[in-house]
């Protein structure tokens, strides 16, 4: 394919070939230039991040889905030592109060969720760990009950870090179409152009200097 064929296929911009356009345009392409490589390292510092926080998230993940099918577990063999009436007994009132306070933190443009659980007894330390009654429950309720509070905070913090993915994605995407956006279509765009322009002016000059020599 010849140059000429390349150079239609280029969408140059609508302008006038002055010398004025031209300098507007070589700001243009700096800036251009100056963005795509900002939004460049955006999009690597928010891939590292990324990565970070799915490794984490698949991390976590196995552990609470192993704790939660223990628990699961453990779960059904101390409710076949108890009769239907008296589970529903031990879970019909709550023995803890869970306030929880959501914050944004930026991370690269992105803001995040940051989870804060602040986990009470509604019934005051005087009435101890657990609100129902000990001779009501056996030990293996006890323990599950236990390890599923215990279990909370990762709870939140996977549910944090899932949401932080999803977050983290959609701006990789939307960072990757606009340094797409620059690298294949604005500064090849102004980068023909200028080309264009200065072609002009060369050949405008050109004409004139042969208009000055036929003068002498």
């Amino acid at each position: 394919m010849c140059s000429s064929d390349l150079g239609s296929q280029m969408a140059r911009l609508n302008v006038k070939p002055t010398r004025m356009e031209l300098n507007t345009l070589k700001e243009r392409l700096k800036t251009a230039t100056r963005g795509h490589k900002l939004l460049k390292d955006k999009r690597d510092e928010l891939m590292r991040r990324f990565i970070e926080s799915v490794r984490e998230n698949d991390r976590l993940r196995q552990k609470v889905e192993a704790a939660l099918i223990g628990n699961m577990q453990e779960f059904v063999l101390a409710k076949c030592l108890e009769n239907d009436l008296m589970v529903q007994e031990i879970f019909a009132v709550p023995t803890r109060e869970v306030s929880l306070h959501i914050e944004t933190e930026n991370i690269m443009s992105v803001r995040v969720p940051k989870m804060h659980a602040h986990i009470d007894n509604p019934y005051g330390d005087d009435e101890g760990d657990v609100v129902y009654s000990y001779v009501a429950s056996n030990s293996q309720m006890d323990n599950t009950i236990q390890e599923m509070e215990e279990l909370l905070p990762d709870l939140l913090r996977l549910a944090e870090i899932e949401k932080t993915c999803q977050l983290m994605a959609d701006e990789i995407e939307k960072t990757r179409r606009r340094v797409n956006g620059l690298e294949y279509a604005t500064i090849p765009d102004l980068k023909e152009t200028i080309y264009y322009i200065e072609m002009k002016l060369e050949e405008a000059e050109r004409a004139n200097l042969v208009r000055m020599m036929k003068v002498k």
